[in-house]
């Protein structure tokens, strides 16, 4: 039904319902909460966030403090590997004079010890490593018995034996004996107190006489 105004008057509006106190209260503490929820959450995401760079920028340095440690492990490791090769290097050039001019030394002594002993001489020496092979020919079994004595003695070496001892006729109407020994260089390779040293090269050293009159064969 459509209803029209003759008298001109303006409609009464109705009047608002007031907004109870209680809602408006509630509605102010949940924005206030949603406000201080959002700075709370705004506050932790700087914090997070500037923890996040620092922790980035802890590892990039640590990164780099390990490539320049690799780069001296390699360096090192370099060095190490050109010190063993020249400690390698070393090493043979010591054995090599050691062996040189000891092996003059042993072998004045040996020489020494033969003129020491009356009717002995030697055949044959062979030094292999640290270790003697002779071969000689003696008067007598006793003589072999000194010539192992004075081998002894010297301090040259630790372990003499005997491996054959047997008698020849290397010499017409003269019983000879031909013997084999070994002989073990001793470690110190240098005589005990006491005891004289080997006649240096090129120095002179009587021989004994022969008691039974013969010449006085050395090696």
């Amino acid at each position: 039904m459509i209803r029209i105004n003759l008298l001109g008057q303006a409609r009464p509006k109705p009047a608002k319902q007031a907004v109870p106190l209680e809602a408006t209260v509630q509605v102010i503490f949940l924005l206030a909460a949603i406000g201080l929820a959002a700075a709370v959450l705004g506050i932790t995401y700087m914090q997070e966030n500037r923890q996040l760079s620092e922790t980035n920028n802890r590892i990039s340095n640590l990164r780099t403090e390990k490539a320049s440690l690799e780069q001296i492990k390699s360096q090192v490791e370099q060095f190490e590997r050109e010190k063993a090769v020249l400690q390698q290097r070393i090493d043979v050039i010591e054995t090599l004079q050691k062996n040189r001019t000891g092996g003059q030394e042993l072998l004045q002594m040996v020489a020494n010890t033969v003129v020491r002993v009356d009717n002995l001489w030697l055949t044959s020496l062979e030094r292999k490593q640290d270790a003697l092979n002779i071969e000689g020919e003696a008067g007598s079994i006793n003589e072999v018995a000194n010539f192992i004595t004075q081998l002894k003695r010297s301090g040259y070496f630790d372990k003499v034996e005997i491996t054959e001892a047997k008698e020849d006729d290397v010499t017409k109407d003269t019983p000879t004996f031909g013997f084999k020994m070994t002989a073990a260089v001793s470690p110190n390779n240098a005589p005990p107190s006491g005891q004289p040293r080997a006649v240096p090269a090129g120095a002179t050293q009587t021989p004994q006489a022969n008691p039974k009159g013969g010449a006085n064969r050395g090696y």
